[in-house]
């Protein structure tokens, strides 16, 4: 998602995170990267960060509150992190007031940048030291509202619309518990939970972004930075070659009903999401999708080419309203829409999408579930990272009969001649059964996923509550 201005593209990148995740470090990196490409790279202070510099102390917000019974960090008492000040400001009285100006300061402060950067001739890159959704992890849901209300903002313009990316950089209390210290103070146990805790929150108010990518710390540090501006480069589109190695790869899994029960999902938001189809030259795909909450929507359109350099190349717009209705006077009748109710999730540091397939949808679809995530794991830890609650039947990923245009289409797929059998090579010669699922000659076709191969033999082998999982990554 790329916003274009005069010769140069703009892109607005959140780096956010927990407790010693890597934050600070990462803008330096992503920083280096992109300045060695060429591009132009503006980086937005935190604002918290601003405020505290300017002699704001927490401890007078919170005078008759009692903060020094709230869990410091290191030896001398002080709350040293910028995260547990604000959490501890959000116990006192005049936590509205503080947050509200804290979040006018953040969008005038971004907004200059924004508005430098879309009058530069090069590529920008944007990088947020947090952004806009940040404070609501240090106040109530209730407060989080009533602050929306009063001010006329909402959650799909400041999470979904104001950044093209999030990227969350795990606190190292999670997976790295040796290397958790702050402003070079041992921690103790105490502080170790906590950054737990302000990890996840932190996590939590970016759930439901629809380009969020996770940072852990499955490897070490070094190859944490690598994996962090991979995920920054994959979405634009840049081609690193072999220097950072990434291997993420986009999976998909079918998933039976029921649907468990809300209380399942620790934290998650929930997204009406349209599809639309429209008329494109194969074997380009060209589609508009219309998400968001509450009567608040965000607008993409996408344009997926053929396979280049063993990779699938997705150009994805942000539009406005007016380019959308626009858009849609170039519908392809040959397709349905698409309807689906999107559940946006974290599980085990591992952000995952569930897409509900509704009404009027084409009858296939009806109660379809696929999970999609992006991973670069091996295969046992992919599968302690699985949803457990969740009925996972087996992996898709690459599988035709799954493809939503495939979906989409109209006809019955024995006799169309649009149905893509594989958009990421030649046509296979796949025989489809009416039902929708493939036979077995077209489970043993070999097909290639992103550059990797993925023999949807191996790869659709059954997966029940994530216990039995068999895949050729």
């Amino acid at each position: 998602m790329e916003t274009t201005q005069k010769e140069g593209k703009v892109y607005i990148l959140v780096l956010t995170g927990g407790p010693c995740g890597g934050k600070t470090t990462g803008q330096s990196r992503l920083s280096t990267f992109f300045e060695n490409i060429g591009w132009k790279v503006f980086r937005v202070p935190e604002t918290a960060s601003v405020l505290l510099s300017g002699g704001i102390k927490f401890s007078d917000l919170n005078e008759d509150q009692g903060i020094s019974n709230f869990p410091t960090d290191n030896d001398d008492g002080h709350a040293c992190n910028r995260c547990i000040a604000l959490l501890a400001c959000s116990k006192s009285g005049n936590v509205y007031q503080f947050q509200e100006n804290l979040l006018k300061t953040m969008i005038q402060i971004e907004n200059t940048f924004f508005e430098l950067a879309r009058s530069c001739k090069r590529n920008s890159l944007i990088i947020c030291d947090r952004g806009a959704m940040d404070p609501s992890a240090f106040v109530s849901k209730e407060v989080w509202e009533r602050m929306m209300r009063e001010n006329n903002w909402n959650n799909v313009e400041l999470r979904d619309n104001r950044y093209n990316h999030i990227v969350h950089m795990v606190s190292a209390a999670v997976g790295a518990e040796d290397f958790y210290s702050t402003e070079d103070h041992a921690c103790r146990s105490e502080g170790v939970e906590l950054a737990r805790e302000l990890d996840h929150n932190a996590a939590a108010a970016w759930v439901g972004h629809p380009y969020f990518d996770v940072i852990d710390n499955s490897t070490d540090f070094e190859g944490k930075m690598r994996r962090m501006i991979g995920a920054v480069c994959q979405k634009l589109g840049i081609d690193t070659g072999d220097r950072l190695l990434t291997n993420s790869r986009k999976l998909k899994f079918l998933v039976n009903g029921p649907l468990p029960d809300d209380s399942a999902f620790r934290s998650f938001q929930d997204f009406e999401v349209v599809h639309n189809y429209l008329q494109s030259e194969p074997p380009n795909q060209v589609r508009l999708r219309k998400r968001g909450q509450k009567g608040h929507f965000s607008y993409i359109h996408t344009v997926r080419r053929p396979v280049k350099l063993g990779q699938v190349v997705e150009v994805k717009t942000q539009i406005t309203h007016r380019d959308y209705i626009n858009l849609l006077a170039q519908k392809d009748s040959s397709h349905f829409t698409i309807y689906k109710k999107r559940r946006c999730f974290l599980v085990n540091n591992q952000y995952f999408q569930l897409d509900i397939y509704q009404s009027p949808s084409h009858p296939r679809c009806k109660g379809l579930m696929l999970l999609e995530t992006y991973s670069a794991l091996n295969e046992s830890s992919l599968r302690e990272r699985l949803p457990s609650f969740l009925n996972i039947e087996k992996e898709v990923t690459g599988s035709p009969n799954y493809s939503m245009f495939n979906l989409s289409l109209r006809e019955d797929w024995k006799n169309s001649k649009k149905f893509c059998r594989s958009i990421i090579g030649p046509d296979q010669n796949h025989s489809i059964k009416t039902n929708g699922h493939v036979d077995d000659r077209a489970e043993k076709e070999n097909l290639k996923l992103n550059g990797h191969s993925s023999d949807l033999e191996v790869n659709e082998h059954k997966l029940v509550n994530g216990k039995s999982y068999t895949t050729n990554f």
